[in-house]
């Protein structure tokens, strides 16, 4: 094969397990070039290839944007989605970090199982994020940039152009004439990676030629660091961790090495869909986990609320305000609650005899749980079945008439199970979490 991105391509999915392949594509030069070669081998077609476009909504032609993707994909003759995506700009993460997340959130939901998505990034593209990292105090796994494939949503995440830089895939565009979109935020060097393509690595290519290779050549190193570590820490995640509450273990976290207590922190929280701290976050982590006993210190960074309570860390997105007046009323469908969670019955189709009043904490609810000889406090309940206090205000709480009869799917009384069987159902409750 003469061209050589297309044989890059193919000798990449000759060494590949027969994946189904799904193309990341913006309609940019990187991706144009990419699917164009992808299209041209057979390989990649019997592997039922096909493209997504995710339409940001955040320029007057992203729609524009997503018909020129379906123009070009319709005449290589390929199928491709559009996926409209809402950037919550809201955040305080900036708005490539918001696009970023919307974007995969998008992607995520839309990979099928097994599938790879595969992205056009490029090595310059990989230079720039190792110099991103670094300016923000990453470790090893951050300094190594970019993975030519690792996990993602039900599939996985794959890189294949690594190795090729930026000129080559404007070669081949140039070669085959092919029309691709240039996004003007891509000029807009008050963003970060704009500002070090188009200004700093300009300047250090100057001065120093092999400035691309020397930080790959670095990175890479860093990716072999960060591998012989994660033999040692992630054993210790495995002790640390606690399945059944998600929460981390603080005094053996403490207790480890700091080259092993970073990766395996920011790996429990990627586990749990959330973002990695920055460094001042993670000292400020490190020193709220001497505080005093009774304290409930809680450490907040962007789309992320970390709370150290009874000598273990638990994270999660951050939750929303609850209005303690809200009330509804509930025979057994579906409920959506304030928080986003749900309540319903076991049983589809299931219906109580009589109406429920579906409420949120007030203050001074009690109970008298099945089994249990005494009428007890919800406070003491939610205190000895140790649920985090941060939680508890997002319980639906279940009242016939002003009589509280259960607590979510956690206690119910004699006379809430009652009103149980007669529905032939019990209650069943997704938190939003």
């Amino acid at each position: 094969m003469s061209d050589p991105l297309q044989q890059h391509l193919l000798d990449a999915l000759a060494s590949a397990p027969p994946a189904p392949l799904c193309v990341a594509f913006s309609g940019g030069a990187d991706s144009t070039a990419m699917l164009h070669a992808l299209a041209q081998l057979p390989l990649a077609r019997q592997r039922g290839l096909r493209a997504v476009h995710v339409d940001h909504g955040l320029h007057a032609d992203s729609a524009a944007w997503a018909e020129h993707g379906q123009r070009v994909c319709a005449a290589l003759q390929l199928p491709c989605d559009v996926l409209p995506v809402q950037v919550d700009l809201q955040q305080g993460t900036g708005i490539e970090a918001a696009a970023r997340h919307a974007r995969h959130a998008a992607l995520e939901a839309q990979l099928r199982r097994d599938e790879w998505l595969v992205f056009g990034h490029h090595r310059d593209d990989q230079a720039e994020t190792v110099l991103l990292k670094l300016l923000r105090g990453a470790g090893p796994e951050g300094l190594g940039g970019m993975r030519v494939l690792r996990p993602f949503g039900c599939g996985q995440l794959w890189r294949p152009l690594l190795t090729q830089s930026r000129a080559q895939l404007r070669a081949y565009i140039q070669a085959h004439r092919l029309p691709y979109i240039e996004d003007p935020s891509n000029t807009d060097t008050r963003l970060a990676r704009n500002h070090l393509r188009h200004e700093i690595l300009p300047r250090l290519i100057r001065h120093w030629p092999q400035a691309v290779d020397s930080i790959l050549h670095s990175a890479a190193l860093s990716h072999d660091a960060a591998d012989a570590l994660q033999t040692q820490w992630l054993p210790a995640l495995e002790t640390l961790h606690d399945p059944a509450t998600g929460s981390l273990q603080v005094a053996g976290w403490l207790a480890l090495a700091p080259a092993l207590r970073g990766p395996l922190l920011d790996h429990w929280l990627h586990a749990r869909g959330l973002t990695a701290p920055s460094s001042a976050q993670r000292r400020q982590i490190e020193h709220q986990c001497h505080a005093r006993a009774g304290q409930q210190p809680c450490i907040r960074w962007p789309g992320v609320e970390l709370h150290i309570w009874k000598g273990c860390l638990w994270a999660s997105a951050p939750q929303p305000g609850l209005a303690s007046a809200w009330e509804a009323s509930w025979l057994g469908l579906p409920l959506t609650l304030p928080d986003g969670g749900v309540l319903s019955l076991s049983k589809r189709g299931a219906r109580l005899p009589r109406p429920l009043s579906v409420r949120l904490r007030r203050g001074g609810e009690h109970i008298k749980p099945t089994g249990d000889r005494h009428t007890r406090e919800l406070r003491d309940l939610f205190q000895q079945a140790m649920i985090p206090p941060w939680r508890r205000p997002a319980y639906p709480l279940l009242f016939d008439g002003d009589t509280l009869v259960a607590v979510a799917d956690r206690w119910a009384s004699d006379a809430g199970h009652a009103l149980f069987r007669v529905a032939d159902a019990e209650p069943r409750w997704r938190p939003r979490d």
